[in-house]
């Protein structure tokens, strides 16, 4: 039962991730639309905070700890962070947390890691789990990284050529998303 619970637990944010990428008009008016609401991006972010913690406790109940790590996590998991850091860095919240879909103007970004690793988030998140192989089960970091797999084929199963199709202007040299 303590397995179950914890697959089930490192799966848990992936359906709202899913939910909010294909139906972001509802995750909006859910958050008050357009007047006087609460903004779709910092309300997913809320609510991912929460499932995150609650990812990590369900890997806290069946991993083994044990000091001091391997080096080998040591750098896997300091890539990773840095990886985390550095998207959350270039796009800020609303860049993170689906602002393009929620009709957010969002800077397309070109710097490092962005136009070098596709998926960088997703890539640093992934490094980060496989950091963790040390003290956790290998089936849990696959399931939570089978997680990562699923949203990266979500988010890029869209054509790219239609994907923001009317959406962007052009503005100083940068594109920006019409919000509409």
């Amino acid at each position: 039962m303590e397995m179950a619970a914890a697959a089930v637990g490192v799966l848990l944010p992936f359906p709202f991730y899913w939910a909010l990428w294909n139906h972001p008009q509802r995750w909006v008016d859910l958050c008050g639309g357009g007047g006087g609401g609460v903004d779709p991006c910092r309300r997913m972010a809320q609510v991912s905070h929460v499932l995150k913690a609650l990812q990590l406790l369900a890997l806290a109940s069946v991993a083994s700890f044990s000091w001091p790590p391997p080096l080998y996590s040591v750098a896997l998991l300091a890539v990773g962070q840095y990886l985390n850091f550095k998207v959350y860095q270039l796009l800020g919240e609303a860049g993170t947390y689906y602002g393009v879909r929620f009709g957010k103007k969002i800077p397309w970004v070109t710097e490092f890691p962005f136009g070098y690793i596709k998926d960088p988030q997703y890539v640093g998140s992934m490094l980060s789990l496989v950091a963790l192989l040390c003290w956790v089960p290998f089936q849990y970091v696959l399931l939570w990284c089978l997680g990562y797999v699923f949203m990266m084929w979500v988010e890029s199963k869209e054509d790219p050529a239609t994907q923001f199709a009317g959406q962007f202007t052009y503005e100083s040299g940068d594109f920006f998303l019409v919000s509409k």
